[in-house]
């Protein structure tokens, strides 16, 4: 299968039948990037109450891995069926045994790092500020160091070879996964200000689907702050369409071959979405969480009791949909209505990113610096 880049001008589109091995996407502007300012959005102020809730299910905390450091923006578990990956700011990388929490093997960089984890079944990447791309085999040894052009923005993606890499100052790369050898850089202009805040993008169905600023919502405002539209979440692709989110913007699905546009609402959303076979799920920048249907967008329940407890992005954990909180909790809702129906307390901090589902657990990185894994039951 040919991996094929996915990038957004005006949605997201499907380019080309070229490898991504050797097609660069010339038919976008290649234009050097202009200087940018930055912001990072997120709470400092203690968290609201604990709302009350019909306590049907109880969850649990499976295992937590202390990992290097805390905090880390850009730093995400890389979640596979037999095997959990994580790193800390301090340069330390591990790799955990999903069913029991073991870790299988720890190593040190010899540098600090800024972001992580990518991996595939036989490498493990990770990045500095310095834009030095560091590569890891599956048993934790070093293999290659390559070099971008500015800081490693995010986990990368590893898939059929290559490692794609997206670049503070707005560029993805292809690196081949051998050797970290470049393969071809895309680059397009940026907003004068942009969400500090990694949303990468989703290898499926030999492409990649990632998201730039405002392809997803059209920037509005008469200031820059008021017009960031960035995309700031993972895209999540099915079968027949892939969704989005988007900061001051919307929630948008496209037809995954044409990039047509099939449904769109008006949602702010910082921390991102997930999907299941009826409905699409979003934490708004509100923190009130929602489902829509998935064909449609149309809404079918709303949850705010734990607006002010600052939730995260919404994940899968068996039966039920799950959020963090600004205190480590992990609450279960019912996927039909919204309601709250359990919870279980963590190690008191907030998950770094989204949660990512694995069988009926839910894996995070928390901003204590710990990898935690817990269900529901």
């Amino acid at each position: 299968m040919n991996l094929r880049l996915v990038v957004s001008a005006a949605a997201l589109l499907l380019c080309g039948c070229q490898t991504l091995s050797s097609w660069a996407p010339s038919w976008f502007p290649s234009i050097p990037t202009p200087s940018f300012a930055w912001l990072g959005f997120g709470h400092s102020s203690k968290p609201g109450p604990m709302p009350t809730l019909d306590a049907k299910a109880s969850a649990h905390v499976n295992w937590q891995v202390p990992l290097g450091g805390k905090g880390g923006a850009s730093f995400a578990p890389a979640v596979r069926a037999n095997v959990v990956y994580a790193a800390g700011p301090d340069g330390t990388i591990v790799s955990v045994d999903p069913a029991g929490g073991k870790p299988n093997w720890r190593v040190k960089a010899d540098k600090p790092l800024t972001a992580g984890v990518g991996a595939d079944q036989d490498v493990v990447i990770v990045g500095t500020a310095k834009g030095e791309v560091l590569a890891f085999d599956a048993a934790g040894k070093a293999l290659w160091q390559a070099k971008i052009s500015s800081e490693v923005a995010g986990p990368p993606a590893a898939a059929e070879g290559k490692i794609i890499v997206w670049s503070l100052d707005g560029k993805i790369f292809a690196l081949n996964a051998a050797d970290g050898s470049q393969k071809w850089v895309y680059q397009r202009t940026n907003p004068p200000l942009t969400v500090r805040r990694f949303a990468g993008g989703s290898i499926s169905r030999g492409g990649l689907f990632t998201g730039t600023p405002g392809s997803v919502a059209t920037p509005k405002g008469a200031t820059e702050l008021e017009r960031i539209a960035d995309v700031t979440s993972t895209p999540v692709v099915e079968e027949k369409q892939v969704c989005a989110a988007a900061f001051q913007g919307r929630v948008a699905c496209f037809e995954i071959l044409r990039g047509t546009l099939l449904w769109s609402r008006d949602f702010s959303s910082l921390a991102g979405i997930t999907l299941d076979n009826r409905y699409l799920y979003v934490t708004d920048d509100k923190g009130s969480i929602h489902a829509l249907d998935k064909s449609t967008g149309a809404s079918v329940w709303k949850q705010d009791k734990l607006a002010a407890r600052f939730p995260s992005g919404p994940v899968l954990v068996g039966d039920y949909l799950g959020v963090v909180d600004g205190e480590g909790y992990l609450h279960l809702l019912d996927r039909s209505d919204g309601n709250l129906v359990g919870r279980v307390a963590t190690d008191g901090a907030s998950a770094l990113s989204r949660p990512i589902a694995l069988g009926d657990a839910a894996v995070w990185q928390s901003t204590a610096g710990n990898l935690i894994s817990a269900s529901a039951r």
